[in-house]
């Protein structure tokens, strides 16, 4: 085989690869908290892959623990992503460290309180405490959302180093306000969190109706959300 070749079926094994791994990545993400658990049919439905494809990539991944299927052929994440969701948990904030900062923010403003960590082009949902009310922005831990919109993806993107456009969006402190973006029903604030050594973190956000979770109540909550992600950062 001469040298261009070799390189030439080397990239194309990289390439190979690379799709595999997407291909297993998106067999993983196709399960949430509403769809734990999928039949094959399912799972090449919501990643549009082929079913031989899903059995290929399903058996390999249960080997490593990440996939399982039970006696009647459903599938369901396996035991390591657990294991890997609490080192994720343990890098960034101790749940104990940061719910009693939510419930504080969802008592004092009767909305929803959470905490948002960047995953690549999407932000996660990490922590929560949901408004009381019966009519709330309901977020579920684990829940992805698009990076692009809310005021925690500007928070994420903008102190992870992207251009987020015009800077006077955000006060001295960071903090920045959505209205509307991820749903046109929604407003939110958020503010960045850091670590001991200055490094983003993620982002403490509140959210609520627009009707309610008006100019006046989020200018009015955001001292107190400022204040707790100050206590976050140094703790």
């Amino acid at each position: 085989m001469n040298y261009a070749l070799f390189h030439l079926v080397e990239f194309k094994m990289v390439k190979n690869r690379t799709e595999s791994v997407e291909r297993a990545m998106s067999i993983l993400s196709a399960f949430t908290t509403h769809k734990p658990v999928m039949s094959l049919a399912e799972l090449a439905e919501e990643t549009g892959l082929y079913k031989s494809t899903i059995l290929r990539l399903t058996n390999s991944m249960a080997i490593y623990g990440f996939i399982q299927r039970d006696d009647s052929g459903q599938f369901s994440v396996g035991p390591s992503v657990w294991r890997l969701g609490l080192i994720f948990r343990r890098d960034f904030k101790k749940r104990e460290h940061v719910a009693p900062s939510l419930k504080i923010l969802t008592e004092a403003t009767g909305e929803t309180a959470s905490f948002y960590v960047r995953n690549g082009n999407e932000r996660i949902c990490l922590y929560r405490e949901n408004s009381p009310n019966l009519l709330r922005f309901h977020v579920e831990e684990g829940m992805r959302l698009r990076l692009t919109t809310g005021a925690s993806g500007m928070v994420l993107r903008h102190f992870s180093g992207e251009d987020v456009g015009d800077l006077s969006k955000f006060n001295k402190n960071g903090t920045v306000v959505s209205v509307g973006q991820t749903n046109p029903n929604i407003s939110s604030i958020a503010t960045p969190v850091f670590n001991s050594s200055g490094e983003l973190v993620g982002a403490l956000a509140v959210s609520g109706l627009v009707t309610r979770f008006d100019e006046t109540a989020r200018t009015s909550a955001i001292p107190l959300l400022e204040s707790l992600a100050r206590g976050l950062s140094s703790g």
